[in-house]
């Protein structure tokens, strides 16, 4: 749940409750100002203000003011003027469709970045290094974006599988072990099939890797590094995945190259060798011909 959903979920006092509404009406304000500031302009006392925040689940001001202005300026961002949820119009034509589509992309991509932490990434990093098989957890949908990645990871000697909920997905989680990471991927982060297979994977020690949106979710919680996908759409009220999906691609496709710049060089030359070996496929043009040495 975002701060601003518990912000009107919450029951507070009236003075906590002026607060609140101050901080919703007036959030650019905020940065700068103090807590006396604040209390005296809301004419309040300044433990009102902690007592706001530990309802929120935070141990402080300071700790949710930065929290919810980090939401703030992320839900609030110059996104585009291109609606994820409906990004084309019926009246559109066939290359202002393409043009959109290109648009919502590009944009989500560079939203999904702006997400990005790097302590999280490059724990991310060690936890698929150190594991020896890697197992991604996810709704069949996701599960089939996922298998580019599966495939890339494979080609350079990886132990990946994917496991769905179109499958027996809790038997997956219950034979993980301490050697297992798991990539969890859940829009929503409140999927109870991928609550139950977090359980299980904890239980075995398994290291939890999750891609899933912003705000405070369960699965989020429950796991050891999260990933945020962009969080624009809604549930069901729009046109297809658009950018969750995209999203999930280039997370899943940022994780592969962290592995593979590991050993960069091991890596690249066994991918080579492979291809030498194996690739037969026929082209016809140039720019695609390898210049293959024996």
């Amino acid at each position: 749940m975002l701060i601003i959903e518990q912000m009107k979920s919450e029951h507070f006092s009236d003075a906590e409750q002026t607060l609140v509404d101050y901080m919703t009406e007036n959030p650019q304000s905020l940065e700068n100002m103090t807590t006396t500031a604040l209390a005296q302009l809301t004419h309040t006392n300044p433990t009102s203000l902690i007592r706001v925040a530990k309802k929120l689940g935070f141990k402080g001001w300071t700790d949710l003011k930065d929290a919810y202005l980090k939401e703030w300026h992320y839900l609030n961002s110059n996104y585009n003027s291109i609606d994820a949820n409906l990004p084309f119009e019926k009246q559109d034509n066939l290359l202002s469709i393409a043009n959109k589509l290109a648009t919502l992309e590009h944009n989500t991509i560079q939203d999904t970045l702006s997400l990005l932490d790097y302590q999280n990434l490059m724990q991310a990093q060690e936890k698929l290094l150190k594991a020896k098989e890697i197992k991604i957890f996810g709704s069949h949908t996701n599960a089939m974006i996922s298998q580019d990645f599966v495939t890339k990871m494979r080609r350079i000697n990886r132990n990946v599988s994917i496991a769905s909920t179109f499958h027996y997905i809790d038997y997956e989680a219950y034979h993980s072990t301490e050697d297992t990471c798991a990539i969890v991927i859940s829009y929503t982060g409140e999927n109870d099939v991928m609550l139950k297979c977090i359980d299980m994977l904890r239980e075995r020690g398994s290291s939890i890797i999750s891609l899933t949106s912003i705000g405070d979710n369960t699965i989020s919680k429950l796991s050891d590094v999260t990933l945020h996908i962009t969080t624009r759409e809604k549930l069901y009220s729009k046109i297809a995945n658009f950018t969750s999906n995209t999203s999930i691609i280039y997370l899943l496709n940022l994780l592969y190259a962290v592995v593979f710049i590991h050993d960069y060089d091991a890596n690249l030359e066994h991918i080579i060798e492979v291809g030498q070996i194996f690739d037969s496929r026929r082209i016809s043009s140039d720019i695609m011909r390898e210049n293959k040495t024996q």
